[in-house]
């Protein structure tokens, strides 16, 4: 811990306190960052939403809970845990009525001696977001905080400028943090370290060099009891848009001037605007089988579980290279895998092991990053077989972050995310202008969307998204290689 690192005192407000999000990610990131002495000196949480779950202490108990389930290495000192559970509370609010929440918000940050911005948490169905922006702001509870606001951000390029103008009624644009888990990932931020702090390879990191950009997250869960959000939102909205592209600017950004949220801000909406908007035939859509029998599916439901596209960046750096973003549900396996294909060396001279035929065909070098809790780096390359003769095999060069680097303590997105925003650090998080970028790029394949294709539980999708790989094909196929 440094002076730096541990916030002001301050109060935090979780809207949405009692739902699934709270319990499986915030109340633990929150314990784990107070183990770590990463909390303000003194500090209260303050859970709100619509309807109460009891008394402070029934809503404490429902929280330890929660924290037995979710947050197994950070509980086994109970004092501490207890310690924890005390700063907690609840309060009833609404869009039409904060006034206690307000009043408790107020007695609570003149007894922590607040000098830090509040932080609001704003976890509620889209369709509540703009009504809560205006109780923030009519109760004056936005005044001078930090908001953080959850996906989805918008439907569609008209939803979004409408949301950010609410937000923009209220707030600063400086004081709103649109929340992207997906950036809050070690592993995911180590792509910027590996580009930007080793002259190795951002020499390369271009179009002269680069064939290909594969972003792959497939899941091997179905929608899991999640139908509604399903049924409004889709995998394109829920994930391409948001999280995929997200991974994508990590990638293909220019360097930034310096590391400093600005910098890269202005980096990132200039990788946006050389985007080209989404062409429709491009684009795959399917739905796995079964989908229509999940509980409030409609018996007729069109909306896709999954989505498979390419991205063309107009630029000077990756003009005509092909990003292939791959996302759904109920498929093969479940990976956060980033795979960037190199080109083949202008001449293959060496015979393949086993085969003997020459290397030429092959597929090309690539750097593939594994974005799960437990990262990795590989290079796979061809190489020599030791003996006698010069035959090539494949072979990886692989780099285990935490086995590597065991000495470090990584944070879970979530806490790490959370430990920005009462730093008041914006690097990974979104800005309107980028946010409402992403949906025009994406507003063709809104208005035109292609059919969604059945495909099998346990698959990779419909056939049809095989074909947007080209010969090389997605890196993750059937043997999961």
């Amino acid at each position: 811990m440094t002076a730096s690192s541990r916030p002001a005192n301050r109060i935090l407000v979780l809207f949405g306190a009692s739902g699934d999000l709270a319990a499986r990610k915030l109340f633990p990131g929150l314990l784990h960052l107070d183990r770590q002495g990463l909390m303000p000196e003194d500090y209260r949480i303050i859970g709100s939403g619509r309807h109460s779950p009891g008394s402070d202490d029934e809503f404490r108990e429902t929280v330890a809970d929660a924290l037995q389930e979710h947050a197994a290495e950070d509980v086994e000192d109970q004092d501490a845990v207890d310690a924890f559970l005390q700063r907690i509370s609840f309060v009833v609010s609404s869009a039409d009525d904060g006034a206690d929440l307000r009043d408790a918000v107020t007695a609570a940050e003149e007894e922590v001696g607040a000098d830090g911005d509040r932080l609001l948490y704003l976890s509620v169905p889209p369709g509540a977001m703009k009504a809560m922006v205006g109780m923030l702001g009519e109760t004056g509870l936005a005044d001078g905080a930090a908001l953080v606001v959850e996906k989805p951000f918008g439907m569609d390029v008209p939803s979004a400028q409408d949301l950010n103008a609410a937000l923009h009624d209220v707030l600063e644009e400086e004081q709103i943090y649109r929340i992207d888990h997906f950036l809050g990932k070690e592993a995911a931020q180590n792509i910027l370290a590996f580009r930007f702090a080793n002259g190795l390879f951002e020499p390369v990191w271009n179009r002269d060099h680069i064939a290909y950009v594969q972003i792959d997250v497939p899941e091997d869960l179905d929608i899991a009891g999640r139908a509604a959000f399903y049924e409004e939102t889709g995998a394109f909205r829920d994930m391409i848009v948001t999280h995929l592209m997200q991974l994508m600017a990590l990638v293909a950004l220019e360097p930034p001037t310096r590391l400093e949220s600005a910098a890269l801000h202005a980096e990132r909406t200039k990788l946006f605007d050389a985007i080209r908007p989404l062409d429709p035939a491009q684009v795959v859509f399917g739905q796995y089988e079964g989908y229509r029998d999940e509980d409030d599916v409609a018996d007729d439901s069109t909306r896709e579980t999954f989505a498979a596209l390419e991205v063309r960046i107009d630029s000077w750096r990756w003009h005509g290279v092909p990003f292939l973003l791959r996302t759904g549900k109920a498929m093969a396996t479940s990976s956060r895998t980033i795979t960037v294909g190199f080109r083949d060396a202008p001449l293959q001279m060496f015979p393949l092991h086993e085969t003997g035929d020459d290397a030429a065909g092959t597929p090309p070098t690539e750097v593939v990053f594994d974005l799960s809790e437990d990262p990795t780096i590989g290079i796979d390359l061809l190489t020599k077989v030791p003996g006698p003769t010069l035959e090539l095999a494949r072979a990886t060069m692989r780099l285990d972050v935490e086995e590597e680097l065991g000495g470090a303590a990584a944070l879970e997105a979530y806490a790490r995310l959370l430990h920005d925003v009462m730093l008041g650090e914006r690097l990974l998080f979104t800005r309107a202008e980028q946010i409402e970028r992403l949906w025009e790029i994406c507003q063709p394949v809104l208005d035109d969307p292609p059919e969604a294709l059945p495909y099998p539980r346990g698959s990779w999708g419909p056939d049809a998204a095989q074909d947007l790989a080209g010969p090389r094909g997605w890196r993750l196929q059937d043997d999961g290689s």
